[in-house]
């Protein structure tokens, strides 16, 4: 059996205040539309579905973010998720330049959960919470690690 990623659905609040965050970071939507019938109400297991949805893409080309924003039912808002809470956790960039990405964050009311983190000179990183309460953890790679330096 072959197995891809195909993409990480997000349920947001707003889906245009989410694409312009993403966007921002370097994301591109690929499409946008709205589901409903049906097949939706199957394949989700919500009778009534009908969400706006939007399918971006990071500048690699090898992930995909889906955000919906439910028209019906009503979504249901929710206390966003702690770090160490089980259940989706975050979504991973790496970023050229952490302080550019987080200041794009900042244009968008989002910021550091509590500041930015150093791992053995590897990376530098932080984690955000962005629209919708989405923790986004954001990686700018300071040297390869050891383990890279020797597979390479």
């Amino acid at each position: 059996m072959v197995i891809k990623l195909e993409n990480v659905g997000i349920a947001v609040r707003d889906i245009d205040a989410t694409i312009a965050f993403f966007t921002d970071l370097g994301l591109t939507v690929l499409g946008r539309d709205t589901v409903s019938g049906e097949w939706a109400d199957t394949a989700v297991g919500l009778d009534g579905n009908h969400a706006r949805i939007a399918v971006l893409q990071t500048p690699d080309g090898q992930g995909q973010l889906e955000l919906f924003e439910y028209i019906h039912p009503d979504a249901i808002e929710t206390e966003p998720t702690r770090p160490h809470q089980i259940g989706m956790h975050r979504v991973a960039f790496s970023v050229d330049n952490l302080d550019d990405a987080l200041a794009i964050a900042a244009k968008h009311g989002c910021f550091p959960l509590r500041g930015v983190g150093t791992y053995e000179d590897v990376y530098k990183l932080t984690y955000v919470r962005g629209p919708s309460g989405i923790i986004v953890m954001l990686a700018e790679q300071l040297r390869a690690s050891d383990a890279t330096a020797t597979r390479t």
